[in-house]
């Protein structure tokens, strides 16, 4: 049971979803536009942030992913309003960004990477939008995959906090049958000192590779050295 002071603290955090500013705008981080005839052996990559940020927290990953061969026509931010909700607003507009994402690529399929709330978002699209088709890899890194106590701080007044408390309509959606359905390949990465996700094992997901990153704060997934690898090897698998 979370203390006044942790539950304020952990609220805060979410709320401060991401400290570092965000990276300065490029094409892929906007909304792709036209058509472009180049399609590439590998699957483009749609990267959905968590809640209360932007598309600048994902700086550190991509310059990993730049670094092992990924272009920026490769590499996709997903930017959105994340005080929607998850069924009925915000899995509809990612389904329709990686419809552009695919005309734009000419790629059949795309691997998304989410953070945090972001990971709830990209689930029910994959699993009810139409992404089993369309997701090749999908990645999680510390997202409230069965809920997290913390959001109850601010679930009286946001929608989105609401949607991440443990037995709500999302997440019981979610958990019902195959957690993992399709053929696409599922991985979560978590960290048994995550501030925010609570409890810290609400990460995993059976049918996925689940991998614990040790003892890391929530955010400080994003800039990991040790999960940077873990994700772009599995991207590679």
């Amino acid at each position: 049971m979370l203390t006044a002071r942790q539950a304020l603290a952990a609220l805060l955090t979410l709320c401060l979803a991401s400290l570092a500013p965000p990276a300065a705008a490029r094409a892929s981080d906007r909304a792709p536009a036209g058509a472009a005839d180049r399609a590439s052996p590998r699957s483009p990559v749609v990267l959905v942030h968590g809640y209360n940020a932007d598309p600048g927290v994902w700086g550190s990953l991509r310059a990993d992913l730049r670094a092992d061969g990924y272009t920026d026509a490769e590499l996709f931010s997903f930017g959105y309003d994340t005080h929607r909700s998850v069924n009925e607003v915000l899995a509809g507009r990612l389904g329709a960004y990686v419809e552009q994402v695919r005309r734009e690529t000419g790629a059949a399929r795309v691997d998304i990477v989410a953070h945090s709330f972001g990971s709830l978002v990209s689930r029910w699209y994959v699993r009810f939008g139409g992404g089993t088709a369309t997701v090749d890899h999908w990645v999680s890194l510390a997202g409230p995959n069965r809920g997290t106590s913390t959001a109850w701080a601010c679930a009286l007044w946001d929608q989105a906090c609401r949607d991440m408390t443990p037995g709500s309509y999302v997440v019981r959606r979610l958990g019902d049958g195959d957690p993992t359905p399709g053929t696409v390949k599922y991985a979560t990465f978590w960290s048994h000192c995550d501030e925010v996700i609570n409890p810290d094992d609400s990460v995993p997901l059976e049918g996925a590779a689940n991998t614990p990153v040790g003892c890391l704060k929530h955010n400080d997934l994003l800039g990991d050295d040790g999960t940077s690898a873990g994700v772009r090897a599995f991207l590679a698998s």
